[in-house]
């Protein structure tokens, strides 16, 4: 219930409208009373309500400025003013202070009612929508990257761009934009988890850096991989990179000193329709992260360097660290399937002055599928049957093209990445099974919550936020909000319970946020809903 304050000098008509306004029917506790803005103020601090109602003119502090000092400590209480002076003045410098209401005297119940209904319903109204939105955060991440996705898949077309942008409440004007991607990667084969302490530090303190500044927007982009949209004026966007830079060394380097990172940065486009351009720039020069594990910084400077004459046979000049099995082991260990042509591509490029070396590329082959083979045999999938996936085996012994060397690569890194990806899923799949069972047993819980299905099932919440929408393709509150709603529909066809007795049936201990929630997600509210005989209107 909320709580309402009244501050009046005139003692009749304070205690006319304490004593005559049926404040529990109106949705109001009163909290308290004053005769002055002195007095009160006080009274306020102690008992936090939710609506002032003062006079504006009184003794020792007027309603003005006791409104200016209410609002200055307590930014959310609605302010009503009354006064018997109809004056022009006093109502713009209300309006300017931030007040809500400007009533006349005389004032009668109803007009005053009418006004408490008002505001209830736009205190209530904000209140919901405030936790609609913090509960909707994970969605919104996750809707936001499946928007971030479409854009440099080239899905939507510029108009498309901004009016999605617009619904998921992003500016993206800007006169130039680029694309960075960053993750900690394994160092010496070691399966340096993302989700362990310095990674959640590194996470946490890139999170709380980027939401700062309008200029980025960091979206997860795989569980190991965050992306950055930069969007700045032409003149900024040097700094913004900078910034970005240094930032995301800073913290690894303060954080997580003993681990190996990678940043791939993309050349800046002054035009929205380029981005899909500059989104496969960026993923070309993220695959060099395994060729350049010394090179932090990944763009068109640093490693333009890879850059090789093509079709040559100069084995001496060669570096050996290029052919190091641990490339391959790299790659097979943390690059998503989708990035092997891309890999590949660059790989060769940095190998291009050797490739007219018949049997440098038949080693290429041989490492790569000895290695591919030893990392499936790790995951328990036999040599032979490992090799029965392969569709190059009939290439070894022979000469090769370029273009047979880079389907052959490919073909051996894809399908133990496949593998891998599958055993990855099928131990998802346990986690996310056991996550399952106890909200689909436990959703109508009002206490149930992310952190407490991560306890249960004995792994971090930001995990199991990961795993769970990307392998559900939905997040964890839009499940859950699922199966209340789902519930919800139920109990609404098929009893007679009220609205509030829903509410706390499916779990929640609000029911004006039941309701609110309901047609927000269904469209139209649980009456209409039940009155449209178990349809939506």
């Amino acid at each position: 219930m909320l709580r309402v304050f009244l501050v009046e000098d005139e003692s009749t008509i304070r205690e006319t409208l304490r004593d005559t306004v049926p404040w529990a029917q109106c949705g109001y506790e009163f909290a308290g009373e004053a005769g002055d803005g002195e007095m009160a103020l006080p009274l306020i601090r102690q008992t936090k309500p939710d609506v002032l109602i003062t006079d504006i003119r009184m003794p020792f502090m007027d309603g003005l400025d006791l409104s200016r000092l209410v609002l200055r400590e307590f930014p959310n209480v609605k302010i009503v003013i009354i006064s018997g002076y109809d004056d022009f003045e006093y109502a713009r410098q209300a309006i300017d202070i931030g007040v809500e209401r400007f009533l006349l005297k005389p004032i009668t119940k109803n007009s005053l009612m009418g006004v408490l209904g008002e505001l209830k319903e736009k205190i209530e109204g904000n209140n919901y929508l405030a936790q609609f939105h913090h509960d909707a955060q994970e969605y919104e991440q996750f809707a936001r990257r499946r928007f971030f996705e479409r854009v440099v898949g080239g899905q939507l077309t510029v108009q498309q761009i901004y009016e999605e942008a617009a619904k998921l409440d992003l500016d993206l004007r800007a006169q130039c934009y680029t694309i960075a991607l960053f993750s900690i990667l394994p160092k010496g084969g070691d399966a340096w988890s993302p989700y362990s302490e310095p990674a959640a530090r590194v996470r946490d303190a890139l999170l709380e850096h980027f939401m700062k500044y309008p200029e980025y927007l960091l979206l997860r982009w795989n569980l190991n991989t965050y992306v950055v949209l930069i969007k700045a004026d032409k003149g900024k966007m040097d700094g913004c990179i900078r910034r970005c830079l240094d930032t995301v060394r800073d913290q690894y380097e303060s954080c997580a000193p003993d681990q190996s990172w990678s940043l791939a940065i993309g050349t800046p486009t002054q035009r929205l329709s380029s981005l899909p351009v500059c989104f496969e720039e960026v993923s070309r020069l993220w695959a060099c992260r395994y060729i350049l594990p010394q090179q932090h910084i990944l763009s068109a400077e640093t490693v333009g360097s890879l850059a090789q004459q093509d079709g040559g046979d100069n084995l001496a000049d060669l570096d050996p660290a290029k052919v190091n099995p641990s490339i391959w082991q790299g790659v097979l260990q943390s690059a998503a399937a989708e990035e092997i042509p891309s890999f590949v591509d660059e790989y060769l490029h940095s190998v291009a002055q050797a490739l007219g070396s018949q049997p440098f590329c038949q080693y290429l082959m041989l490492s790569v599928r000895f290695t591919a083979a030893e990392f499936a045999a790790g995951l328990g999938t036999g040599r032979e049957e490992f090799l029965s996936l392969l569709e190059c085996l009939d290439m070894t012994g022979r000469n090769v093209t370029q273009n047979d060397l880079k389907r052959c690569l490919t073909d051996i890194l894809f399908q133990a990445a496949t593998l891998r990806d599958k055993a990855s899923s099928s131990q998802y799949g346990t986690l996310l099974g056991q996550a399952v069972d106890y909200i689909d047993g436990h959703f109508t819980d009002d206490s149930l919550s992310l952190n407490l299905v991560a306890r249960e099932i004995n792994i971090s919440a930001n995990y199991l936020s990961a795993v769970f929408s990307q392998e559900m393709g939905v997040t964890f509150t839009e499940y859950v909000t699922g199966k209340r709603m789902d519930r919800a529909r139920e109990l609404l066809r098929t009893t007679d319970k009220r609205s509030g007795e829903i509410a706390f049936a499916v779990g929640y201990r609000d029911p004006h946020y039941f309701s609110f929630l309901f047609k927000k997600t269904q469209g139209c509210t649980p009456r209409d809903y039940r009155a449209g005989g178990g349809r939506k209107p």
